[in-house]
């Protein structure tokens, strides 16, 4: 699936217009992450070094969605390889899950950052609403293409964006949310929030990996191998 007219779809609606294909299976996520790759949907774009898509098998056993990039993602164009995927990768591991058996990826495509005025470090911040909602479609697409039986939201943003307003990680972590966008939808915090967590880390990282050994032992019970 050569996804040609998602390709020469105006850059401001790439998103809308690769939901759509993928939607109507007209393309693969090939064609959709070439399309991502000129994105004009919000100004994100024009600060950051380049489009950072989704990783992984296709169709996927999980997938896991996050806020956005990072720094070194931004750098390296793929999701998940700085400090907070090396959380991830250790904690997927004690769970019994591999990861190269899982599709990650971020509802924003973009680095949203700020210089460091004590450095040359850049700076996270958080997507805006209006952000989130422009790159949104991409992430839709990749669950529509990936088809995963288990959908883990790591965070905030990603909840909110993918599951609305009425759901909270903290109380909801852990346990199957009655959404319709998988066999199975959990959610647990982002890696992120584990290296902010000081005095507290290891706490935080040991109920990070309960919240995805649940997972792992539910796609284990559906005969689902995730390891």
């Amino acid at each position: 699936m050569a996804g040609s007219s998602l390709a020469t779809a105006p850059p401001e609606d790439r998103p809308v217009a690769a939901l759509a294909s993928a939607r109507n299976g007209a393309v693969d996520l090939e064609a959709v992450r070439r399309a991502a790759a000129g994105c004009r949907a919000c100004d994100l774009w024009a600060r950051a070094t380049q489009t950072v898509f989704g990783s992984g098998p296709v169709p996927a056993p999980l997938m896991l969605v996050g806020e956005q990039p990072g720094d070194r993602e931004d750098v390296e164009g793929e999701p998940f390889v700085g400090p907070a995927g090396g959380i991830l990768s250790r904690a997927l591991e004690e769970a019994g899950i591999d990861r190269e058996r899982t599709f990650v990826t971020n509802v924003v495509k973009h680095f949203k950052w700020k210089p460091n005025p004590g450095g040359k470090r850049r700076l996270h911040e958080k997507p805006n609403r209006v952000e989130v909602g422009a790159c949104l479609p991409w992430v839709q697409a990749e669950l529509e293409l990936v088809r995963p039986e288990a959908l883990v939201l790591l965070g905030a943003t990603a909840l909110g964006a993918l599951a609305g307003p009425d759901l909270s990680v903290l109380r909801d972590r852990g346990k199957p949310l009655d959404l319709p966008l998988a066999p199975l939808v959990a959610t647990t915090v982002h890696p992120s929030s584990i290296l902010r967590a000081g005095s507290g880390r290891e706490l935080a990282y040991r109920a990070f990996v309960r919240d995805l050994r649940f997972v792992g032992r539910w796609l284990d019970r559906r005969g689902v191998s995730s390891a």
